[in-house]
């Protein structure tokens, strides 16, 4: 009986299982053909639909998102209209590689490429060319440069100012190109459409000086080349004979006028002048950009000798001369001469007031001192004129001074005219030791001292002397560079004698440039004295012409 009934439960269980079975697969295939549900096969096949784009259901770009880049792209070309990028401390065209190494450190990587370093920072997604140590293109390549397209661009910007390609073995790219200002031009660099790709995104952005204001920039620089003297004006001649001081931090109306009416040759800029990096920058680079209409560049000059006479703000100061000539290497001497050079012209001077060679043969002497290598020629001539080389060889003119020589004085020519009671003789056998030298190794400049030598000219001092300037410097000594004066407002001078008259002398002796560092009405009565003098045939026009081709050459050996 027990058998029976356990066989009788097998099968019920077999039953239910049956029933069961067929239940599942009875409500599978009323879900599988009922109400246009999906099935699997049909699931399958969305999935692989869904994996390519149709442009027929394709949703267009979110507007919000179009308007966020077409505001990025007007912020980018906002910002390039001050030669800026979102990078804003820094400036196409005025900062300067230190600066950049000041605050970003040194790059990843360097190289050359058409008379142009550039440094690549990847981290920073930037990437930085310099010429003569100035920034001169801005390239950034950030992921929010590249979400940017070339639809975007011209949608918002517009048709481009050029377009031009560039293609190699890696790329083959499109550049727009849009002046932001008849100074600065905004480069998008992007693959060039195809028909496989008709919309490409920015592969980086590249802020530079316009090409053309750049030549036109380096005509500018390069002008005393192409200028005819026959074609100046007498004004524009006399102006090139003057290096004319400034007050203040900013150009005002008056420096303006010394630019566009007395066509002045240069300027020089003191310490009160110069107060920050970006500062002097701004400045010198604004005497620069009033000038341009003018035939001939600039001067733009400082007192940068080391020690305690140094006016650049913000750099690291160099050794004093004596220092120098107490450590008597001449590859020390060299190296800091090129460190000076590089100092003024990374802030965009292009002469420098030293190095001094006078000997400090005189202990009372109050204003040489330890401005001197030292109180003995040979020492004073070896570490001058590697100093010089130096400065030369960063392509700043260096103005050796202050001949005959400062050394044996116990007056400030700052205050006192001072007198050196020393013959022809005395003078060879010391003090010219170190002029003689340079001028044999290249000096470009030659400053003369407001010094009395009564046994060389009994009434005019150094500076105002035919005997010094004409009879020593040119003639014995067979120096054809540039002379300047020292500053003509000095003690020594005004105190003794009237400005306008002296700068005339000075000029009939043989001087080429008269140094007025101080005061615009000091500046106007010296030019226009000058000018009075030729119109008297005091001076001849050949005289002022001597002067202008010494002046021009100068430039065009060094401002191009």
């Amino acid at each position: 009986m027990a058998r029976k009934n356990k066989k009788k439960f097998l099968y019920l269980k077999w039953l239910l299982s049956i029933g069961i079975v067929s239940f599942i697969v009875f409500i599978g295939i009323y879900l599988a053909a009922g109400n246009g549900k999906m099935g699997i096969g049909d699931n399958l096949q969305e999935d692989t639909q869904s994996s390519k784009p149709d442009s027929s259901v394709m949703e267009p770009e979110n507007p919000s998102n179009k308007e966020e880049i077409s505001d990025k792209i007007e912020r980018i070309y906002s910002l390039a209209k001050e030669g800026k990028t979102d990078y804003g401390t820094f400036v196409v065209g005025k900062t300067s590689h230190s600066e950049v190494t000041d605050i970003l450190g040194e790059p990843s990587s360097k190289t050359d490429s058409n008379h142009s370093i550039y440094e690549d920072y990847p981290k920073r997604y930037i990437t930085i060319g310099y010429q003569n140590d100035t920034v001169t293109d801005f390239r950034t390549m950030d992921e929010e440069v590249k979400k940017v397209h070339y639809n975007d661009i011209i949608q918002t910007l517009g048709k481009a100012d050029q377009v031009s390609y560039y293609k190699d073995d890696s790329y083959n790219q499109i550049i727009l190109s849009y002046d932001a200002t008849p100074f600065y031009r905004l480069r998008w660099v992007l693959d060039k459409p195809d028909e496989s790709n008709k919309n490409p995104s920015v592969d980086h952005t590249s802020l530079i000086i316009n090409q053309e204001n750049q030549e036109a920039e380096e005509q500018e620089l390069g002008k005393s080349e192409d200028v005819s003297i026959s074609a100046m004006s007498l004004e524009e001649k006399i102006g090139q004979l003057i290096i004319a001081g400034i007050d203040g931090t900013s150009v005002q109306e008056l420096d303006k006028s010394l630019i566009t009416d007395y066509h002045v040759g240069g300027f020089i800029l003191y310490a009160n002048n110069l107060v920050t990096r970006q500062q002097t920058h701004s400045l010198v680079s604004d005497l620069k950009e009033i000038n341009k209409w003018n035939k001939l560049p600039l001067f733009i000059s400082v007192d940068q000798e080391g020690g305690r006479i140094s006016r650049l703000p913000e750099v690291e100061n160099t050794p004093s001369s004596l220092v120098i000539g107490n450590k008597n290497d001449k590859e020390y001497a060299y190296r800091i001469g090129r460190k000076i050079g590089e100092n003024v012209k990374s802030f965009g001077f292009n002469l420098d007031y030293a190095p001094v060679l006078d000997i400090n043969s005189n202990p009372e002497n109050p204003v040489i001192g330890d401005r001197s290598f030292g109180n003995n020629a040979d020492i004073v001539h070896d570490m001058g004129i590697q100093v010089m080389k130096g400065i030369q060889a960063e392509k700043v003119i260096s103005v050796v001074k202050h001949f005959p020589g400062h050394g044996d004085t116990v007056v400030d020519s700052h205050i006192q005219l001072p007198k050196v009671n020393k013959s022809l003789t005395q003078l060879q056998n010391l003090e010219l030791i170190p002029f003689d030298y340079a001028i044999n190794n290249g000096a470009d400049v030659v400053m003369v001292a407001h010094i009395l030598l009564p046994k060389l000219d009994k009434t005019y001092p150094a500076s105002m002397s035919k005997a010094v300037i004409t009879d020593l410097l040119r003639n014995q000594l067979h120096f054809d560079g540039v002379v300047i004066t020292d500053d003509m407002t000095m003690g020594a001078i005004v105190d003794n004698f009237e400005i306008g008259e002296a700068a005339v002398d000075s000029i009939l002796a043989g001087s080429d440039i008269i140094l007025v560092a101080h005061d615009y009405t000091n500046i106007r009565t010296v030019i226009k004295s000058i000018k009075t003098a030729v119109e008297n045939n005091i001076i001849t026009e050949d005289r002022i012409n001597e002067s202008v081709e010494r002046v021009m050459e100068l430039k065009n050996n060094y401002l191009k």
